[in-house]
């Protein structure tokens, strides 16, 4: 269990660490979660924050990881092979940008996700979607030691249906998703900020 004393979320004006060695790792960003079956989402800027994210990043000269998800499920549209396997062009990775594969919820099973982040300094994930591929990524990180920072605008869900029927929309499922993450796992920052916090080390 966390430290109480030590779980207070960060100012959402505050950026908890140095970026001028972060790391940024976009979690299945593919034409597959615009499939109409996921049902409605939320944070429909995310994507444009998302592209925002990077052209800091690259601009800064900084690391960027793409994750993609290879479903082997058979009607899967992240499946390889898919048109909604594919990158979606807001964030599409240039060449030398690392791609890292997976094919569960979690960027470390399989991948050699650890392995390119040891030693690394801080961590920095945005993606989809937030309570699932997001949110098991980043635990794991966590658990692993990894400075891990999570940017709220830069993630988003769907609604979600219970054990029991009800409906849980979009935004809530999103807010308690980063609030399972925030101060044990990782800390939930704002992208505007980061952005500026990381031009402002470019120079």
């Amino acid at each position: 269990m966390p430290d109480p004393a030590s779980s207070d979320p960060a100012p959402f004006d505050a950026v908890p660490f140095d970026p001028i060695d972060a790391v940024l790792v976009m979690i299945d960003v593919q034409h597959a979660i615009d499939d109409p079956a996921w049902g409605p989402r939320n944070n429909p800027n995310a994507e444009t924050t998302m592209a925002s994210l990077l052209a800091a990043w690259r601009n800064a000269g900084l690391i960027v990881i793409h994750v993609r998800h290879d479903s082997a499920e058979p009607t899967s549209p992240y499946r390889p092979g898919q048109p909604g396997n594919a990158f979606k062009p807001e964030v599409a990775p240039v060449p030398g940008e690392a791609i890292i594969a997976k094919r569960t919820n979690s960027a470390f099973i399989g991948t050699d996700l650890h392995e390119r982040l040891n030693g690394a300094g801080p961590v920095v994930f945005a993606g989809v979607i937030t309570n699932n591929s997001v949110e098991a990524t980043v635990r794991m990180a966590g658990n692993l030691g990894i400075d891990a920072h999570v940017v709220a605008d830069a993630t988003w869900t769907v609604d979600t249906t219970d054990r029991t029927g009800r409906v849980w929309p979009a935004e809530d499922v999103h807010q308690l998703s980063l609030a399972n993450m925030d101060g044990e796992y990782a800390t939930v920052i704002e992208a505007e900020t980061l952005i500026e916090a990381v031009r402002g080390n470019v120079g």
